[in-house]
C-alpha cells in the first residue's frame, strides 16, 4: 500500500500511464536505440485525498539490466 507523500493518505495503485490520443502507453527501455531492451511499463498511483500523482516501476529488479548492456 502506497502512502501519499503530501498528506499520508492511502493511494490507488496500479493505474496505467497512457499517451493522450493514442492507446499505446509508455515503456521504459535500457537505452535510446529503436529496438532497445524494454524493462517494463511504468505504473501510476493517485492519492484519493489530494490528487497527488506518482509514477513508479513494479519491476524493480529489472532496473539493474542497464549495467549488463
Amino acid at each position: 500500500m502506497r502512502k501519499c507523500l503530501r498528506c499520508n493518505a492511502e493511494m490507488t495503485e496500479g493505474l496505467s500511464f497512457k499517451v493522450d490520443g493514442g492507446g499505446y502507453g509508455v515503456v521504459v527501455s535500457v537505452d535510446k536505440k529503436l529496438f532497445a531492451k524494454r524493462i517494463g511499463s511504468p505504473k501510476v498511483a493517485v492519492c484519493k485525498n489530494c490528487g497527488y500523482t506518482e509514477i513508479y516501476m513494479d519491476e524493480k529488479d529489472l532496473l539493474n539490466l542497464r549495467d549488463n548492456f
